[in-house]
């Protein structure tokens, strides 16, 4: 069974980087809270924001549309996105759509906070 869909944002062992941490399915149903949670973080906290994918069950193209609509919010006020957690199909997903041009991709958040 799938579990349902949650997100929150995080700061990470004190850290002043945003973590969005996502469960569940991102789909064109999570679209509006993932943005609203991107949109609730600081502007001056968005130079670099993880996204965690490990607790994350699936994504389809409207979730990868997404994603790409965050990476080029980012990008509009020089600020990054980075994955971390993501599975190894979910890798190879991001690989084929052309992601990992444009994101880092980090093995976990604290990986990512070294």
């Amino acid at each position: 069974m799938v579990e349902e869909f949650k997100i929150h944002v995080d700061y990470e062992k004190d850290s002043a980087v945003p973590v969005i941490f996502i469960t569940g399915e991102i789909t064109s149903e999570a679209d509006e809270e993932i943005v609203n949670s991107y949109a609730s973080i600081p502007n001056e906290k968005k130079s670099r924001v993880l996204i965690d994918f490990s607790k994350t069950a699936y994504i389809n193209s409207a979730g990868i549309a997404t994603l790409i609509s965050l990476i080029t919010k980012a990008s509009e006020i020089n600020g990054k996105i980075e994955f971390c957690g993501l599975n190894s199909h979910f890798r190879k997903v991001m690989d084929i759509v052309g992601l990992t041009d444009f994101v880092m991709i980090h093995e976990n958040v604290e990986q990512a906070l070294k």
